[in-house]
């Protein structure tokens, strides 16, 4: 899919410390679902980094919810996807300067997606499981907390309402 992007540390041959990729804001966003042949995809493209000794991975998936006995079909996501990639870009630098992360890719769906389908593809990489691990649970946590996207719940009787999201 043409939606991959690196946001990887760089190991200079002639130098013991790491040395960073300029990381400029990139589009976090997908029309509809994270296809689940791109979460393989992208997990298979890092077997060749054997820096990495740690993948923490978060997939969000559109939950069937019985909201007022009406059962949820789909969520639309919408966002202000300016503001939204500027303060994507400032998580993902804060990461970059908590954890000695590897690598840090994040997906969003717009849209619709429907019940089961995945909506949010975190992937965080380093050399040892606990900065891969916290680092991936901080960033799920802040993006849920922080970016301007919003959900509407689309009922089988195709009404909706806007999504509240939970702790």
């Amino acid at each position: 899919m043409a939606y991959f992007r690196y946001f990887c540390r760089i190991e200079a041959a002639s130098m013991d410390q790491h040395h960073l990729k300029e990381r400029k804001p990139v589009n976090i966003f997908v029309q509809g679902p994270v296809a689940a042949g791109f979460i393989s995809d992208s997990i298979q493209r890092h077997s060749s980094k054997t820096n990495i000794g740690a993948h923490s991975i978060f997939l969000g998936q559109v939950r069937a919810d019985v909201i007022e006995g009406k059962k949820v079909a789909a969520i639309e996501y919408t966002a202000h996807e300016t503001l939204a990639l500027k303060m994507m870009h400032e998580i993902r630098e804060s990461a970059f300067a908590a954890w000695p992360l590897t690598c840090l890719h994040v997906y969003h769906s717009l849209g619709i997606v429907a019940a089961g389908e995945i909506s949010l593809f975190v992937f965080a990489s380093s050399p040892h499981r606990k900065a891969a691990t916290e680092a991936c649970h901080e960033i799920v946590e802040r993006i849920k907390a922080e970016l301007p996207v919003w959900g509407q719940e689309i009922f089988e009787d195709k009404t909706r309402q806007w999504k509240e999201n939970k702790v």
